[in-house]
């Protein structure tokens, strides 16, 4: 297995790394540097930005409209746009139903959905999670009762991420009760303005409004918009969050964190600190082996083997490292990273500190909590 990047991937990494540079806007730029907070409108000028420029599906096939690279490339294209602090692309459309319309959806299902997602027409979210089902999604009772060419849908999806800004969900339901728990959910595609959805924010610990309530009352939704067949949600439901589960390890992005860090420290004279010194050496340690965890599993994609329990693996480290990071970040500013601070007190990189801090403790819960994780690779590994 060769971890090493051919001539070909160095001069796309060359490619990608002037695009961001050339294309960025400045404002998008500094605000991620900052780790201020992205409205809806700085999210789809970038999406647009890569569209135009033939990139709007990273990592899809060209039968589909994308660019048709390797999983190396897309974690190349990925790492150079968190290096030149371009935004994290909005998942919920581009890595997580978009592959499962791929796999799974109809040939309708694809022309209609795909391109609206790639040149940002169509923001989604995720309507799994529930008051009574997170980490155990077989638990859902959202109900979805077929009438004639409809489902009428009624229940209840929490947090539901940027679901303010959605023009669609795509939501677990149940279909038959009556059968095994995992046997009895289907997967729905539901406009969000349909009559009886409504989003009602949750406020987060940093004051920020990033989740929702969506409620569905006597939601109607076309038969058509039924992913695959009905009962077989589950199958759909884990090949997606295979998906989610990579992704949320955010290798590029811990890395362009850990610079940051590294800045903070030195300008607050932490590097000739013996004990923060060997923590942040720690980190950044586990960032190196991480990374060649995930070149790893690029490689068995490249020999076509689905990754198998790597894929917990890469969600429980990646999720622990940018914590840490976070954390680390907080110890070098000391009181001036306290969220909520008065303006104009501390250093301006200290500002965001202490809200990011606070975001970043879900990390280890939202694409199945860490604990959940770590049983998956004691199944898969030891058979218990």
């Amino acid at each position: 297995m060769d971890l090493n990047f051919s001539p070909e991937e160095s001069a796309f990494r060359e490619e990608v790394r002037q695009f961001v540079k050339d294309k960025l806007p400045s404002h998008i730029r500094d605000k991620v540097m900052n780790g201020e907070s992205l409205t809806r409108d700085d999210h789809v000028l970038w999406q647009k930005t890569l569209h135009v420029r033939g990139w709007g599906g990273p990592g899809w096939p060209k039968e589909f409209g994308g660019p048709g690279w390797t999983p190396t490339e897309s974690y190349i294209f990925d790492e150079e746009c968190a290096k030149g602090c371009a935004p994290r692309l909005i998942s919920f459309g581009l890595k997580m139903i978009a592959p499962v319309l791929m796999a799974f959806g109809s040939p309708a299902q694809q022309q209609r959905f795909l391109p609206k997602i790639m040149s940002a027409e169509e923001w989604w979210c995720q309507g799994y999670s529930e008051p009574g089902a997170g980490s155990d999604l077989a638990s859902v009772k959202t109900r979805a009762v077929r009438e004639g060419d409809y489902y009428i849908v009624n229940g209840q999806k929490t947090w539901t991420t940027l679901g303010q800004h959605a023009d669609w969900i795509f939501c677990l339901v149940r279909t038959d009760p009556e059968v095994k728990a995992q046997r009895g959910i289907s997967f729905l595609l539901i406009d969000m303005k349909t009559p009886g959805v409504s989003v009602r924010p949750i406020i987060t610990l940093d004051g920020a409004h990033e989740v929702n309530e969506v409620w569905l009352e006597d939601v109607k939704v076309p038969i058509e918009n039924l992913i695959g067949e009905e009962n077989k949600g589950w199958t759909y439901a884990k090949f997606l969050l295979g998906h989610e589960r990579t992704n949320i390890a955010g290798i590029g992005i811990a890395k362009r964190e850990l610079a940051r860090l590294k800045r903070i420290a030195e300008a607050e004279g932490k590097l000739d600190e013996p004990l923060f010194a060997a923590r942040l050496a720690q980190v950044e340690i586990d960032l190196m082996a991480l990374e060649i965890t995930n070149l790893r599993v690029l490689s068995a994609e490249h020999a076509k083997k689905a990754p198998g329990p790597e894929a917990s693996l890469l969600k429980i480290k990646g999720t622990e490292i940018q914590q840490n990071i976070a954390e680390l970040m907080m110890q070098a500013a000391g009181p001036y990273a306290l969220p909520y601070k008065q303006p104009d007190v501390g250093p301006d990189y200290a500002t965001h500190l202490g809200t990011g801090y606070c975001n970043l403790r879900k990390l280890s819960i939202f694409g199945g909590s860490n604990e959940i994780q770590k049983n998956i690779i004691s199944q898969m590994i030891l058979g218990l």
